[in-house]
C-alpha cells in the first residue's frame, strides 16, 4: 500500500519481467489510475555462482504520477472514442468487450464519467485478475518526456 502522507507506493522489479501485483480496489483504477503515485525501481540481477553472491544493478527508476497510472491501451482507445464522438452505449460496449470487472450500473456510471471528463493517457499495462497485475515495460523504455512521469535513472538496453 502507498505511503499515506505522500500517496506514493514503491515498486521494485526485475528488468527481465518488470511487473508487480497491486490490490484490486475497483474498475475505475484501470481507466482513471490507481489513485496514488508510483516510484518504480527496476534492477538487473547478476549471480556469481563461484562466490555465491549476487549483484543488483538498478537500471531504471521512474516516478509516475497518479494521473498516469491507468492502463495504456484502455485509456488510449477511450480517448480516441471520445474524440470520435462515441456515445454512452459505445463506451459501455467497449468496456464490456475488454472485460472490465464491473456490473451494468457501474459500467454506465463509468461511461458517463469518461464522456464528461476523458481519462488522462495511462502508461501501465494492467491485467485483470483477482488483483491487478501491473507491467512497467512502457515506463522503463519511455524515451520521450511525458508530463507526470519523471525518469530518475533511464534504462539503456545492453548491446
Amino acid at each position: 500500500m502507498p505511503f499515506a502522507a505522500i500517496l506514493t507506493d514503491i515498486k521494485v522489479t526485475s528488468i527481465k519481467q518488470p511487473q508487480s501485483s497491486c490490490p484490486f480496489k475497483d474498475a475505475k483504477q484501470k481507466i482513471f489510475g490507481l489513485g496514488y503515485n508510483l516510484l518504480v525501481f527496476v534492477y538487473d540481477k547478476n549471480d556469481d555462482f563461484e562466490t555465491q553472491t549476487s549483484m543488483l544493478n538498478f537500471v531504471s527508476c521512474s516516478f509516475v504520477s497518479k494521473e498516469r497510472t491507468a492502463d495504456y491501451t484502455t485509456t488510449y482507445r477511450l480517448r480516441e472514442m471520445v474524440k470520435d464522438k462515441a456515445n454512452e452505449a459505445d463506451i459501455i460496449a467497449y468496456l464490456q468487450d475488454k472485460n472490465i470487472p464491473a456490473d451494468e450500473i457501474t459500467l454506465a456510471q463509468l461511461a458517463q464519467q469518461i464522456l464528461a471528463i476523458p481519462p488522462e493517457q495511462g502508461y501501465l499495462t494492467i491485467s485483470n485478475a483477482l488483483q491487478w497485475r501491473l507491467q512497467y515495460q512502457r515506463i522503463v523504455t519511455l524515451a520521450e518526456e511525458v508530463s507526470g512521469i519523471s525518469k530518475i535513472v533511464s534504462y539503456h538496453k545492453p548491446k
